[in-house]
């Protein structure tokens, strides 16, 4: 028998799990972990916070369909990933965090004063789907598996392993056999019933107007040519999940773009059938509800996911499916296709043609918002320009209250699973990861972040992990010196009348919502990266392509009228998703 630590056990289970990147900062506490990582030659990308390893790891799990993996060193470390489990746990995406913590002797329970020591799994397990600890190299292997078969089951998410520093890096005389995946877990996706599918499509064919609503399920199941053929075959228009938008290109006939708020609500009162993909439809959806979506006694719902627990949890289904969203999809298709002459669907296209001709209409009047080229600019330049230069498919993060709101509006979707920010959660900050992690993942394609200055505040060190790493980021830091949307808020509560007619309160009418200047051009340049500022509209283009241009990591600070920026288009729409809805 050959010696082997805890960590080396590990490690070889994750190569043969076929990972290729590990995201986190190195410890001596899990040494015997990353060490066996390098030998064999899993790549160790290094943040310079923890909490941007669990954002890196999630953006990459999303991008690439691969399971992202972090690391943490006990104490300090887990405490400072915890913000980032708790966002990509939300998120839904596919991270396995292993952590390291005290020997077996003095945790679990705490001996009581023991250094560098908490309840790391008390902690991580009301964040993530699971959470364990390892208590003797014995178990290590069989945890292990455990861990990973809870990556792959049901709804993505977080699952976290914790392994005492003695039996990570502790050396033990020991065969431990590695298993394959497909021996302790499903490596097939789950496939749908004939029968569900044959319901299914006879329900969809007798509808008057049928409606599909895609989640985050269609781009974990890589579902986007299923969609769209289901969609067209139906003539069926499609809204999307805030964080799913993009799964069908906002360009197509039966798209209906999600900054379109009102007409979303209109579609999805009109149809008397709609098939949710995918989807928990949760309270950025409205949870399913009237006034936004048609009452379930006039409006029937087939559900399809692989999360049996979401199943007719927030809205009744008349049809509750387990299954893959591409398989389902896809045999979905060929049941339809013998079924065209059922369907009515001159009514249908006609009503598609409405729809689109209504958001065309909506599209216009928002880029009158462009003809404004006052100094310092309106942020619905930003977007815009960075879909111009930007090259076609290339990822957007966005980040921020305002800014995240400004960027949704004006940018239009084109190329499915090219959007990330924290649609479930609105952490600030954790765009600075994510775009780091969609660098990693893409690493041919440069990444936009479009970032607000209070947002870029939490983790600006972070450049120098793109300079470091060789990673194309290009920040573009949307700098008006405040908390925008909450001084929105603040200011309508204090004084509205005065708020709606000046637009704005002075500094002395509101609390604690200013900031001070940090200019983060020169902040970039610092640490390595190309820096630009501009106010001007009309010079925004060119700073991008310089920016663009340098082949490297980028930051441009981006000066925006502080009032403009506060009056976020659609706004309204966003602050209304946090209200029950009042519908019967």
């Amino acid at each position: 028998m050959t010696e082997t630590s805890g960590g080396e056990v590990l490690a070889r289970m994750l190569k043969a799990e076929g990972v290729e990147k590990v995201f986190g900062i190195i410890d001596g506490t899990y040494f015997g972990f990353y060490s066996n990582l390098h030998k064999l030659g899993i790549e160790i990308v290094t943040p310079r916070h923890e909490t941007i390893a669990a954002h890196m790891a999630g953006a990459y799990a999303r991008l690439t369909g691969r399971l992202g993996v972090c690391m943490a060193s006990n104490g300090p470390g887990v405490a400072n990933i915890l913000p980032g489990l708790a966002v990509e746990n939300a998120e839904g995406n596919r991270v396995l965090a292993i952590t390291s913590c005290r020997r077996p002797q003095i945790v679990y329970p705490d001996r009581g004063g023991a250094y560098q020591a908490f309840d790391q799994v008390g902690s991580i397990k009301h964040l993530a789907k699971w959470s364990a600890a390892v208590v003797s190299f014995d178990r290590v292997a069989e945890l292990g598996r455990t861990a990973l078969r809870h990556c792959y089951e049901g709804r993505p998410g977080v699952v976290h392993l914790d392994v005492p520093e003695t039996i990570m890096n502790g050396k033990v005389k020991a065969e431990v056999p590695i298993w394959q995946p497909h021996q302790y877990r499903r490596t097939e996706p789950i496939t749908p019933s004939p029968g569900q599918v044959e319901r299914a499509a006879d329900l969809l064919a007798a509808a008057e107007l049928p409606m599909i609503h895609a989640g985050s399920g269609v781009i974990h199941a890589g579902a986007y040519d299923e969609l769209r053929r289901v969609s067209e075959i139906l003539q069926a228009p499609v809204t999307t999940s805030w964080a799913a938008r993009g799964v069908l290109p906002e360009t197509c006939e039966t798209a209906i773009p999600m900054p379109n708020v009102p007409l979303n609500n209109e579609v999805r009162n009109d149809a008397d059938l709609v098939l949710v993909v995918g989807s928990r439809l949760g309270e950025t959806d409205w949870w399913g509800k009237a006034p936004y979506w048609r009452h379930p006694s006039e409006q029937q719902m087939i559900q399809v996911d692989v999360d049996g627990h979401v199943l007719g949890s927030n809205k009744p289904a008349a049809l509750a499916v387990l299954a893959d969203a591409k398989l389902f999809l896809a045999a979905l298709a060929d049941a339809l296709a013998s079924r065209t002459g059922r369907m009515n669907l001159d009514s249908r296209r006609r009503k598609l043609a409405k729809y689109r001709e209504t958001a065309r209409a909506e599209r216009t009047k928002l880029d009158e918002k462009l003809q404004d080229l006052a100094v310092p600019m309106n942020t619905g330049h930003v977007a815009h320009t960075c879909q111009q230069v930007f090259p076609e498919g290339s990822v957007l993060v966005a980040d921020g209250g305002n800014t995240a709101v400004w960027a949704m509006m004006f940018h239009e979707m084109r190329v499915p699973n090219t959007i990330l920010s924290t649609f479930k959660f609105g952490m600030l900050g954790a765009g600075v990861g994510q775009a780091l992690g969609a660098a990693v993942a893409r690493p041919d394609e440069p990444v936009c972040c479009i970032i607000g200055d209070g947002a870029m505040g939490f983790h600006p060190q972070e450049v120098e992990t793109a300079v470091r790493n060789g990673l194309r980021v290009v920040y573009i830091v949307i700098c008006d010196k405040q908390w925008g949307m909450v001084k929105m808020t603040q200011q309508l509560a204090l004084k509205p009348i005065k708020t709606l007619i000046r637009k704005s309160l002075g500094p002395d009418e509101t609390i604690k919502t200013d900031l001070g200047e940090i200019r983060f051009d020169k902040l970039g340049e610092s640490m390595g990266a190309h820096g630009e500022r501009v106010a001007d509209p009309r010079e925004l283009k060119a700073a991008l392509e310089r920016a663009l241009a340098s082949g490297g990591p980028a930051v441009v600070h981006v000066d925006v009228d502080p009032v403009k920026h506060m009056w976020a288009p659609g706004l309204m729409h966003f602050k209304d998703m946090h209200q029950e809805p009042k519908g019967k």
